[in-house]
């Protein structure tokens, strides 16, 4: 994916957004009351947004649905695509502006994608708004919001297209992984996206914009709560991160080395399908893999990689998987660290993946002739004992790339 794949999203948003706000300026809104109150939603979920989450403004994204599936659920007005697109659009900038004031991050990809899903679910709301809502089919009262799930799940789905599609465009990964990774991350927060906009809907529809805030809450507080989540997760990251540069400092490991290994691992291991949990577990792992040699009496020279005699081996993985427990990680980065000193095909693929990438990163900063390609040609004549072929042709797959990407590589 190149800067033309981010061009073929950003271009249609723009032409969209600016449709849907010259229509509703020129012809009026219909229902200014409701509009108000979902764009007042919408924007208080983007001035909250978290820059490090997947959907970082998920209760805009819920308040987009809502107002976009409100004459399918039998609301005061079919207001249409283009006013949808012109509240969203109206939200989203209001909110923006207090999150950049605060130092926030981009939001061009953000936007884009908020105001294509918007339309998207609105056009495919209208032929039910045609009709007088669910109402005709007697599908009105607590059957609405079921009768509505099928459209929060396309919707879900044409977002994840162009999540990938962006993504790819920025860090030039294939398109097809980062849709997998994409759609399998739809059962987090976007199912509670998605239950809150059809709740939301019905709830204006029955009761007034008056009901916004209280449908709205309980995804706000879910937000609150996964940010805190986040914040956890970071501190540990850090901890661990700081823990790796130990073994740098003491002369047990090159400069730089458990944090190239980490981000290797974690490309290698997203090149293999594993999913967003694995591949933190992985990384951590990695940036903890050499921390026992600080046990070593004595260390090679300048952190040289050089080779240990099985029980060596042995005592370092026992005692990285020791330290590993006490920082708080999840039980798998212990198990993965502790694994290294197994045979390969009595380890688990997360540790196969970081015994290769650490293998790698040794013979380059051995210093051999041929560099990166021979290194790369000794791990596959080695994969009949040492390596996994496949996470050997995975090595080779993501080098032929130019290395791991940016995007969710180690903490410095």
């Amino acid at each position: 994916m190149t800067r033309r794949a981010a061009l073929l999203v950003h271009g249609p948003a723009a032409v969209l957004a600016c449709w849907g706000l010259g229509h509703t300026l020129w012809h009026g809104a219909a229902d200014p009351r409701a509009a108000l109150a979902f764009g007042a939603l919408i924007a208080v979920g983007e001035a909250v947004r978290d820059p490090a989450g997947r959907d970082g403004a998920p209760l805009a994204a819920a308040g987009a649905l809502g107002y976009a599936l409100l004459g399918a659920a039998g609301g005061p007005a079919a207001h249409g695509v283009p006013q949808t697109l012109a509240v969203v659009l109206a939200g989203s900038l209001a909110g923006l502006v207090p999150y950049l004031a605060r130092g926030g991050g981009p939001v061009l990809d953000p936007l884009a994608r908020r105001v294509l899903t918007a339309g998207f679910a609105a056009a495919c709301a209208q032929p039910l708004c045609a009709l007088g809502g669910l109402g005709i089919w007697g599908a009105d009262g607590p059957v609405c919001p079921l009768m509505l799930l099928p459209l929060p799940v396309l919707t879900a789905l044409c977002d994840a297209v162009l999540a990938a599609a962006l993504t790819g465009a920025r860090t030039g990964r294939p398109y097809g992984p980062l849709l997998r990774e994409e759609v399998r991350a739809l059962p987090g927060v976007g199912t509670a996206v998605g239950a809150t906009g059809v709740v939301l809907a019905p709830a204006v529809a029955a009761a007034g914009p008056w009901a916004l805030p209280v449908a709205g809450l309980p995804l706000l507080l879910t937000q609150y709560a996964v940010r805190r989540c986040a914040a956890a997760r970071a501190t540990c990251r850090q901890t661990i991160a700081s823990l790796a540069r130990a073994t740098e400092l003491a002369g047990c490991a090159p400069p730089g080395h458990a944090r190239r290994v980490a981000a290797l691992s974690r490309a290698v291991g997203r090149e293999l399908g594993l999913r967003q949990p694995e591949l933190d577990a992985v990384e951590h792992a990695a940036l903890l893999h050499d921390i026992g040699r600080l046990a070593l009496p004595d260390p090679p020279p300048g952190g040289a990689p050089a080779p240990l005699r099985p029980a060596e081996r042995r005592r370092v993985a026992l005692l990285g998987a020791a330290v590993a427990r006490r920082t708080g990680a999840p039980p798998e980065v212990a198990v993965i660290v502790e694994r290294q000193a197994d045979p390969y095909r009595r380890q688990p693929v997360a540790a196969r993946i970081v015994r290769t990438a650490d293998a790698y990163d040794d013979l380059v900063a051995g210093g051999g002739p041929g560099g990166g390609p021979a290194a790369l040609e000794a791990l596959r004549l080695a994969t009949a004992r040492d390596h996994e072929p496949r996470v050997v042709e995975a090595l080779g797959r993501v080098l032929a790339r130019g290395g791991p990407a940016e995007r969710g590589g180690p903490v410095d």
